[in-house]
């Protein structure tokens, strides 16, 4: 009896909290209308630092989280939960009142935004963002595409996603993907999770998933930020975010790194044919953004 007891007390708290969140979230989608839309996006790329910037932006008082507060740093909304429509998207933003009391609090402008690394890479959420959110501001980290395929592995690889070795994870990596980039098109309240998972190297041909955003947001509203820069001084790669964002300064005690992933060195073989995989495609980025990217595969 005494273990039936135990089972039912464990059990109550959380039945308690599903209730309390539901309750959040239904208040937060009847509010919507009180609720502005960001002002900015953190748009990629995955395993570039966006986890790191975004939480040493929302440090500053006049960066708001995200609400309710067990949401992290992104609705998914461009990407994953299109179907959800508008008020479910507002619904994760302060109210104007909220705003309002931060700007009397501390005496500036509010910035509220999200960071999804997924949309840089989705076919669609270009347009999406650029329909709803004409006048948004853009962040972009760009880590040595090699560096950052590596580290996508490691990542799938630890949460138990991905069962291959990094070698193998590549070449499998086409037939893994094959069409889902198409049925994202096709299907545009589909999701797909081999989209997000296992696309190593797709992820890092950054110029063909700018394009979409650069014909459609003037380029004064587009930060780029080699990730490099925020790994060797993060404190002034987050005075440039927030001069970019129009925010006052505000320093930071420390600047911890977020989801680091120590691992093995990338065999030499394995690097030597991706650097020369993406050559072209990052003299080709280098050109259009006129950005002296610090990646060791400059073209001789």
């Amino acid at each position: 009896m005494s273990s039936i007891r135990d089972r039912v007390k464990q059990l109550v708290p959380a039945q308690v909290t599903d209730r309390v969140k539901d309750s959040l979230v239904d208040y937060a989608v009847r509010t919507s209308d009180r609720r502005p839309l960001p002002d900015f996006l953190i748009i990629g790329t995955k395993r570039g630092g966006t986890t790191s910037l975004w939480n040493y932006l929302i440090q500053h008082p006049l960066v708001p989280r995200l609400f309710p507060a067990w949401n992290t740093k992104s609705s998914h909304y461009f990407e994953e939960n299109w179907h959800r429509g508008e008020a479910w998207y507002r619904s994760h933003f302060p109210t104007q009142r909220q705003r309002a009391a931060l700007r009397r609090r501390h005496g500036g402008p509010v910035r509220v935004g999200e960071a999804a690394p997924l949309y840089m890479f989705h076919p669609l959420a270009a347009q999406r963002v650029a329909a709803l959110l004409p006048s948004v501001r853009l962040i972009v980290l760009l880590r040595d595409p090699v560096e950052r395929a590596y580290s996508h592995w490691k990542e799938r690889r630890t949460h138990g996603i991905e069962p291959l070795d990094f070698v193998d994870a590549l070449a499998a990596e086409q037939e893994r993907t094959a069409g889902e980039r198409e049925r994202l098109i096709a299907e545009p309240e589909s999701f797909s999770e081999p989209y997000d998972w296992y696309t190593y190297r797709a992820r890092g041909r950054y110029l063909e998933h700018l394009e979409p955003w650069l014909d459609r947001f003037d380029r004064e509203r587009i930060l780029f930020l080699p990730s490099e820069d925020l790994y060797r001084d993060a404190r002034g790669t987050y005075r440039r975010t927030l001069d970019f964002l129009g925010l006052p300064p505000h320093d930071l005690p420390d600047f911890k790194v977020y989801n680091d992933r120590r691992s093995a060195p990338l065999a030499p073989e394995v690097r030597a044919e991706l650097t020369e995989y993406y050559r072209p495609h990052n003299e080709a980025l280098r050109q259009r953004l006129g950005l002296d990217l610090d990646w060791p595969d400059r073209a001789p």
